[in-house]
């Protein structure tokens, strides 16, 4: 078995964090006594920590008490989020995969990839397999580009210089200028469609999940055998998609505003 090199100065930094679980507020000298560190290197982390609002001192005592910060807080919100979507959208994942017979994906945003964070298999002999965890890279396949597709153009912009286009399967575009031109065809229509991104043979749609501030915080999609995605068939499966993703975003909070998804 391999073994794991824990970062001593993370560690201690991760062991303040968790001193306050039990306490809801702390004092300098409190600290020192709990992790039998010097008062100086005790202060030194704490300082990093309220820098970056991990921790905040308390106006009320003097000497200063220390309590978790608010930034703690959008971690807890985020998580939460991921969750939530994942339990909100299940029912109306099968619900889709009922009406086409095809595999439906939900995925998130994790910095520059996106990962699937549940699924639901197609019936079909022929199908294409999503594993929950798997982590794509944004600017390849339906879903993934669905997220990147609705991000802000300077933050694409950032992300394409410190990203290098890759094939990971035979039609994995490299394009960046074909890339931007998917990005806004996107925004128009309000879906993606990819043949051959991620697997050969496979396709896939995704269309945007909004949350009740009207931020795109997640991608739906279908995928499967490439035969089954062509034109006669495309519109109905992207209507269907679009309709289920309404009754879940719904379901977060989002009011539709003029002019749909």
């Amino acid at each position: 078995m391999e073994k794991t090199t824990a970062n001593r100065s993370v560690l201690k930094t991760l062991d303040f964090l968790e001193y306050f679980i039990q306490n809801n507020e702390l004092s300098l000298t409190e600290l020192v006594e709990l992790s039998s560190m010097p008062k100086s290197t005790v202060f030194r982390i704490l300082q990093t920590l309220e820098m970056r609002g991990f921790v905040s001192k308390t106006t009320t005592h003097i000497p200063p008490r220390y309590q978790l910060g608010l930034k703690l807080l959008e971690f807890g919100n985020i998580v939460a989020q991921r969750l939530e979507i994942r339990k909100i959208a299940l029912p109306y994942m099968l619900q889709l995969r009922d009406r086409v017979d095809e595999a439906v994906n939900l995925i998130i945003r994790d910095q520059d990839e996106g990962v699937y964070i549940e699924k639901v298999d197609t019936r079909q002999y022929v199908r294409v397999y999503t594993q929950v965890g798997r982590k794509s890279p944004l600017y390849a396949g339906a879903c993934p580009r669905i997220l990147l597709s609705y991000l802000p153009d300077e933050e694409i912009e950032e992300l394409l210089n410190r990203v290098e286009l890759q094939k990971i399967a035979p039609d994995t575009n490299t394009d960046k200028e074909l890339l931007w031109k998917w990005i806004h065809d996107a925004r128009e229509s309000g879906y993606t469609v990819s043949y051959g991104e991620l697997e050969p043979d496979s396709a896939a749609i995704a269309v945007p999940i909004r949350d009740f501030t009207g931020q795109v915080i997640a991608g739906l999609s279908l995928a499967g055998a490439t035969s089954r995605f062509q034109q006669d068939r495309l519109d109905y499966l992207v209507k269907e998609t679009k309709e289920i993703a309404k009754e879940i975003m719904s379901k977060l909070g989002y009011v539709e505003q003029k002019g749909g998804i």
